[in-house]
Formats: structure tokens, sequence, C-alpha cells
């Protein structure tokens, strides 16, 4: 409705231009925001304000003619001014009514993306390998998993890409410890924290383990078919572990979605090499550096982005311009979004310009770093175990089931075990999911399972009750969703209201699409859910006046029961018909 609205002030624009009301040349952001107050109309624009001065005219009197020149449009029933100059549009609930019976008999809710398809490559999860999955790569995970999924339902080709951390000087170490611990590694592979551990206290302890471990290193960049191996057998494993949780995550990843730090490994001196022939690379204390203008110090020193280490070596930053380059050569993407922590924002904004600079992304591709914050316990501190270890996400989910397991039995003790599980699983890794999508990604946020397994508030528990009320209605008919007939009839308030929510479905996925903000479409399924109970409440459904009441009622909780399912499933949360 929006973007219906947006053309028609274009329109009135292009009229009022015409007609010499308003200078040539003005090419205005117009901006159209739903109203608090639904006396003011549904919609309001403050595109009279922002003209009034360049058209030398008053604010309201500019908003007269801009009323004038409107095209008619059978969704609005009426324009009025309000305020100081603004344009209040009320909307036709009978048009609003036919939106809603389109988007009943599409399969995709009559959601559609602005703009043009694109091949967009997803940068999500990004493990280390050399150590167990932990709650620090959660967000990035089921953020970019979220996000990934929205893009595909409105018609990108997604391409999603786990750059896990699998080659550098740890990887000698892990391996010297493998040659010198056979047996052992069979055993200890099955906790790679532990194994890791032992093999850094050997590493520690002995000076011939350090250097063996060294030299581990050189003979696997150099290709040493041992040493790739037992390299690729300590991998396997690795990210075997990793798919088990991926999978009980709900998470959209696969073996095939793996693209390693290894991947680039024979490209990097290629970087170099074509950094330097661009003139764009310069010694500091023997390293290979670029330096851009636009990054300084505190003190206005240029700071250097390091490709090649005194010594040789290669780093982080070498290895993602590799990445941009092969996501724009060979991958054709049109779109980049790299999910990582929020403190890489200085290193990726240098990655990005440095790649534009050698010419190895085009100018066209959008190369976009999806910051986020960190994860805090309930005291505002880092998340920790009591020992002050860094949690296992393993350990996450399991204690997320069981507290879930607790409540779900205490609420339904009639329930057999196999189904008590099976809704604990998918409530206790949903309220941990979605506690962290809920919040806008850039900040931080304070883990807590008892506010996230409440059924009261913006949790999952919530949103999965507020399903399973939809679903009960039809459940008592023995209908489906799709097995109702009439037409949807707007008349209480109530109506009107959920009816406005379910429009605004295909506007708020195009946001969490340009923004990568999944915490958006959270904020809209809460207040859809909000709005369904209150129609619920209101506007009796099976007891209503007359059959077609009746009907209309059943339409409209039914396209909110596959609004809701539908949104939570781009989220990754996996509904339930009962809880």
């Amino acid at each position: 409705m929006k973007d219906t609205i947006r053309q028609l002030i274009q329109q009135a624009l292009a009229n009022l231009t015409t007609a010499g009301v308003l200078p040539e040349g003005l090419s205005p952001a117009i901006q159209v925001e739903n109203t608090k107050d639904k006396t003011h109309g549904d919609f309001a624009s403050n595109i009279a304000m922002m003209l009034a001065k360049p058209a030398g005219m008053k604010p309201r009197d500019l908003a007269e003619q801009l009323i004038a020149a409107l095209p008619a449009d059978a969704a609005i029933s009426k324009v009025e001014i309000a305020g100081p100059g603004f344009l209040n549009f009320y909307q036709d609930n009978q048009a609003l009514a036919q939106r809603l019976e389109v988007a009943l008999a599409d399969a995709a809710l009559n959601v559609r993306k602005v703009g043009p398809a694109q091949r967009v490559v997803v940068d999500l999860s990004a493990p280390n390998l050399a150590k167990e999955m932990h709650v620090g790569h959660l967000r990035s995970t089921i953020i970019g998993d979220g996000v990934a999924r929205v893009l595909e339902f409105l018609g990108d080709e997604v391409i999603r890409q786990n750059h896990v951390g699998d080659w550098g000087t740890q990887f000698g170490m892990l391996l010297a410890y493998m040659q010198e611990n056979p047996a052992a590694a069979d055993s200890e592979l099955s906790d790679l924290e532990n194994f890791y551990r032992a093999a850094k206290k050997r590493f520690d302890e002995s000076p011939e383990f350090a250097e063996r471990a060294r030299e581990l290193v050189v003979q696997l960049q150099a290709g040493d078919a041992e040493c790739l191996r037992l390299w690729t057998r300590f991998n396997d494993i690795s990210l075997s572990h990793c798919q088990a949780l991926y999978d009980r995550l709900g998470v959209k990843l696969s073996m095939a979605d793996v693209k390693g730090e290894s991947a680039y490994n024979d490209d990097l001196a290629n970087v170099v090499a074509d950094l330097k022939a661009k003139g764009l690379l310069s010694e500091s204390d023997g390293a290979q550096c670029v330096f851009m203008d636009e990054f300084k110090n505190a003190e206005g020193n240029p700071l250097p982005l390091i490709v090649q280490k005194a010594g040789g070596g290669y780093l982080y930053a070498t290895t993602d311009l590799a990445a941009t380059r092969y996501r724009a050569n060979v991958l054709k993407a049109d779109r980049a979004l790299y999910f990582v922590d929020q403190r890489q924002a200085l290193h990726f904004q240098m990655v990005f310009s440095a790649a534009r600079l050698a010419g190895f992304v085009p100018a066209s591709m959008q190369l976009e770093h999806m910051g986020f914050g960190t994860m805090n316990g309930a005291d505002g501190r880092p998340f920790k175990t009591r020992d002050g270890g860094t949690v296992k996400l393993v350990d996450l989910i399991n204690e997320a089931e069981e507290r879930a397991y607790s409540l779900v039995k205490s609420k339904n003790p009639e329930l057999d075990e196999a189904e008590l599980r099976q809704i604990a699983n998918a409530v206790g890794v949903s309220a941990v999911k979605y506690a962290d999508l809920s919040k806008h990604r850039a900040s931080d946020y304070s883990f807590n399972f008892e506010l996230m397994l409440s059924f009261e508030g913006n949790t999952a528990p919530y949103l999965l009750y507020a399903y399973t009320r939809v679903a009960s209605v039809f459940r008592k008919l023995g209908k489906d969703f799709s097995e109702v007939d009439g037409q949807i009839r707007l008349e209480a308030a109530q109506e009107i209201d959920l009816a406005t929510k379910l429009a605004q479905f295909g506007e708020v996925l195009n946001n969490v699409a340009d923004k990568g903000t999944p915490h958006i479409l959270c904020t809209y399924l809460y207040d859809l859910a909000g709005l369904f109970s209150s129609f619920y409440e209101h506007c009796p459904i099976l007891g209503a006046d007359d059959q077609a009441t009746q009907q209309s009622r059943l339409r409209l909780a039914a396209l909110s029961g596959r609004t809701l399912k539908q949104g939570l499933e781009l989220l990754g949360l996996r509904t339930l018909e009962r809880m």
C-alpha cells in the first residue's frame, strides 16, 4: 500500500511540475508512514512540508494543491490535511478486503520482491574447525539463515557460503598431535575441545613439538600428501559436528555450502601480485600493505590493510580479498552479505574498498557487512560457563530443550512422552533462536532462559501458541485453512486492524531483505499475534451471527494462520499444531 501511495504522490508532483506550481528538477525521497492514531487515517506523508520551501509556498497550501493533483485510486477512500501540512490517507476497506482475497488465493501470500531478482551470496556461520562450535557462532548462523530464507522467498537466488576456519598455524599443532597420538586421536576427536586443549598443552610444554607443528604447517601449505590426509580427516570430523548442530537448529546449511579459508589458498599469491600490478601495495616494516585515504587512525595517519607479513605469510585480509573476487567472478553475485561480528566492521570496510580499487569486483556489486553485537549473560557480561569457559552450542541447545520439556510437561501432563519431547525440542530451539532474532542484530543482548521461555511477551512460545490458537479453530471444524468459502468483509474495528496488518507482510519482508534485519519480521509477527488475539476475543468466529460473517472471519483467521506460519518458518522456527 505504501508503494501505491508513493506512486500517487509521485504522479501528483509530476502534474504540479507540469503546471508550473513546482520547479523542475525536484526528486525528493517520498516518505509514507503508518499512522499511530487511526483517527488520522492509515498512512501519512510529510511531502508537503519537505517541498514547501523550494515551492515558495506554505506547507498547508502546497498540501491542498497536492490533494487536488492526486490521481483517483480505488484503494484510497479519502485524503486529508493534518497539522502543519501532513497528508493523511484513508484506505478503502473494500479494496483492502480484496487485497487479502488475492493473498489468500496465492501460495506466496501475494508477496513479491520490490525490484529485480538478484544472485545473493550470504556468508554465514563460519566456525573455526579447530574447536567445537560455541555460543559465539550462534548469531551469525541464525541471523544469516533468517535473512537467506527471506531473500529466497522473495525470489532471489541465494548462494550460502560457510567460510569456515580450516587453515592456519593452529592446524600444524593439531596435525603434530595426531601424528604423535594416532590411537588416542581416534577417541579424543569426539570431543574437539579436549583434543585441541591437549594439543595446545603439548605445544606450550615442548619446544620440539612446537617446532614440528610449524614444519607441518609449511608442509600442509605446500600440499604434502600425508599432511593433507590428516588435515582432511580432522576437518571431516569437525564439519560433521557442525552439521549435527545445524540440523538441530533447523538451519539451512549443508556440507555443500562449505567454502573455507583453505579454498582460497592457491589464489593468495595472485591477490598480492595483482594488487602490486595495480600500484596499490606499499611496504611497511617489511609487510605488504594497501593504504587508502579514507582510513586513518586517531592521529590522522593512514591505516594499513596488511595482505602479506614480513615473513611472507598471508592474513585474513588476503583470504577475504580472494573470496570477494571468487564471489564476483565465479559465483556471479550481484550482492554479497557478510554476517560477521560487528567488531570486524573496519576490517570489512577496508577489504571492500581495496577490492573495488583493485577491480576484483564490479562497481555494480553490493558488498555489505551485516555486523552483530555480542551475546551476554543475564548480568550483562559476556556469556560464559560457571567456571568462566566458553559455552558450547550443543550444551546450550540441550539445556534449552530440557527446560522447555519441564515447562511443557507442567502445562500438559496428559501428553505422552514422545509428543512431549517433540514439542519441547521445537519450543526449546525456537526460544533460543527467537530471543536472538527479535533483537536488532547490531545491538548486544542478554541471554535469559526464563524470559525466552515465557508464554508472555515477544517470545517464541507466545508466537507458537498464537499459531496453535488459529489452528485449533480449524481443527474444531475439521477443515484446512484452504477449505473456507465466502468473502472477506471488514466491518468491526478489530477486523480492520487485523486486515491492515496482514496487508503489510510483503512490505515487512522486503525491508528485512534490504537491511538484513530479521527483528523487523519478529516485531511484525508479535503485533500480528496480538491483533489476532483481539479479533478472536471481540469477533466470534464459529459463534458468528450469520453464515456470511462466519465465513468472512474464518477467511481472516486462515490468512492470519498462514501468515504467522510463513513468517515463523522464514525465521527458521518450526510451528506446532498444538502445544
